[in-house]
């Protein structure tokens, strides 16, 4: 198995991520790569495998007429034929653009249409069917057999049968330079229609690079890592594929989040990436199951809590603490490590913000949480904790080869490799995005003096859910008082797993009206985008200053005025 090396060992300068892969192909060969459930048992592939199958795809995919900047579309869950699609349309210039399995019909036409792809990718048949309906497509490859009329289609398996050697792919490949663009990843902007951020192979292998420096402190050897956040997302593009398999992690794909506790008991991973909200129900979960127990195990339990936490917040035991923490560990933390395998070096939590509370619980049952900070339009790694150093209240130091500095307003910016292209068709939003080389992160925040980044607020309104998805309030709003029974509407659900809504009647209609209406809009959207619950509040106005003398709702101080309400709500 592919070990990383110790000390200061430095990562290798390649030009593109096509030719990061093929070269840890020619170097690990026989050793495992990529694991998914298949047949009701788990099977592999070794990165020989995988770099044969992607020169044959880039092959195919040629020959059947994808070319040097075309996008293709990719609709799919993890599974190993996800990086090998991608590293095949990189290697022949063309652009993969990832996309949520979650999205609608009228999600995917979007994103056909703006970013002009004509040719996607899926993995089910359900979902050949529903992208087939967003065309038009002069291709259309699927990895499961399906009928669609209207658009050519094609097996993914065909694609994948040359066993010739990879040589002559990876060496057209080696001329590709950093610069080139490598993917497009869709986000929602703040006027609500999602924008295609455009990353090239620099912006990615920066994250990598400087990710790698950070994790030399964990001393790394034969890792495995349990891929579960999709990767449409950047976060899980960047640090859960790329990342740990430039320094030879073996990749397991979970079955879904569903059986995300069974399988990490299966695989018993060493390292995850988590989100905010998987953290927060597996806390959740585990304290409900400590008020059941009885009350010797309960005060043992929140012995070692306590003297965790301690210890975390680097505070002098007493001599009797010292003395039972061993003995606790092994009898109440060893058993919440359980949970993640009892292997577990690390899990980065990233994509949203992490409450300081729930991170201090897992650090203090002796789980290292790594958190961290970006965006896609930066690769989107910009921060994160040292391991040997998690001040649990921070979003840790910046990568290196980052530079991050604060606006006079208090807003983050940042310069260097990782800063992307810009948006898809989009000048003036790029213009106002990146400006004298920095990238603006609509992001409020503080240095301190050992240059550790807080964030403390957001300039933008765009969402962000505790699970990473980031959601655009202003188009959902914009669809809530498009109908008859709503006069007014302000969505929130920063850092929590749903989203939830205040409206304002409009006259005529009553509570149940809006009911209905908030009901039937929630149907034409995605899963993530929902409105989960709602109330009726009186209305936002000038004179009660919740609007301003221009008409726009002050959202800050809707929230204060009705933080009540949206305590219950769960906001």
């Amino acid at each position: 198995m592919a070990t990383l090396a110790k000390g200061t060992a430095p990562y290798p300068d390649w030009p593109n991520l096509a030719t990061m892969m093929f070269d840890r192909a020619r170097q690990w060969a026989n050793d495992p790569m990529l694991r998914s459930f298949r047949d009701e048992e788990w099977k592999g592939i070794t990165w020989g495998q995988f770099a044969i199958q992607a020169a044959s795809a880039a092959r195919r995919l040629r020959a059947a007429g994808v070319s040097a900047g075309d996008r293709v579309m990719i609709v799919s869950e993890n599974r190993p034929e996800y990086p090998i699609l991608e590293i095949a349309l990189m290697a022949i210039r063309a652009v993969p653009v990832p996309t949520y399995t979650t999205n609608t019909v009228d999600d995917h036409r979007h994103i056909l249409g703006d970013c002009g792809a004509r040719v996607a990718v899926v993995s089910t048949a359900a979902l050949a069917l529903k992208v087939a309906a967003a065309g038009p497509l002069d291709l259309l490859i699927s990895m499961e057999r399906f009928e669609a009329t209207g658009v050519k289609t094609a097996l993914w398996e065909d694609f994948t049968g040359d066993t010739r050697d990879f040589a002559d792919i990876a060496t057209e490949a080696a001329e590709i330079p950093g610069t080139s663009l490598a993917c497009m990843i869709y986000t929602s902007g703040t006027g609500g229609s999602p924008k295609g951020v455009m990353l090239p192979h620099r912006a990615i292998l920066s994250n990598c690079r400087g990710a790698y420096l950070l994790i030399l402190q964990l001393n790394l050897k034969r890792e495995t890592y349990l891929s579960f956040l999709p990767l449409s997302h950047s976060y899980e593009h960047t640090a859960g594929q790329f990342l740990f398999l430039s320094i030879g992690t073996e990749i397991v794909y979970s079955r879904g989040v569903e059986h995300l506790a069974a399988d990490m008991l299966a695989i018993r991973p060493t390292l995850l990436t988590m989100v905010p909200r998987v953290l927060e129900v597996i806390r959740s979960r585990i304290l409900s199951q400590v008020v059941r127990q009885s009350s010797i195990k309960q005060r043992l339990f929140n012995m070692a809590l306590a003297i965790g936490t301690k210890k975390v917040d680097r505070q002098r035991l007493t001599l009797s603490e010292r003395i039972l923490d061993p003995i606790l560990d092994r009898l109440v933390r060893a058993k919440v490590r359980e949970r993640f395998g009892g292997r577990l070096i690390a899990a980065v939590s990233g994509g949203a913000r992490l409450e300081p509370e729930v991170g201090r619980f897992f650090l203090a049952m002796g789980i290292l949480i790594i958190q961290g900070y970006g965006q896609t339009e930066a690769g989107p790694i910009i921060s994160a904790n040292p391991p040997n150093d998690c001040r649990v209240e921070t979003v840790g130091t910046p990568l290196e080869g980052v530079d991050l500095k604060i606006a006079d307003d208090g807003e983050i910016l940042v310069r260097g490799d990782l800063v992307m292209h810009g948006y898809w068709g989009r000048p003036d939003e790029t213009e106002q995005a990146i400006r004298d080389g920095w990238l603006h992160t609509g992001d409020i925040g503080t240095l301190d003096a050992d240059n550790y980044l807080r964030i403390t607020d957001r300039k933008k309104d765009m969402i962000v859910l505790s699970g990473g998805e980031n959601v655009s309030p202003a188009r959902i709003e914009g669809m809530l008082i498009a109908e008859p029974a709503i006069a007014q509407a302000v969505v929130f659900g920063e850092g929590r797993s749903g989203l939830t809504a205040l409206v304002v009647t409009a006259e005529g209609f009553d509570a149940s009206d809006v009911s209905s209406a908030v009901s039937d809009v929630s149907k034409r959207l995605s899963v993530t985008e929902r409105i989960r619950r709602h109330a009726v509040v009186p209305p936002f106005t000038i004179e009660n200053g919740l609007m301003t003398a221009t008409q726009k709702i002050r959202r800050h101080l809707v929230r204060e005025a009705h933080a009540e309400v949206l305590e219950k709500l769960g906001s």
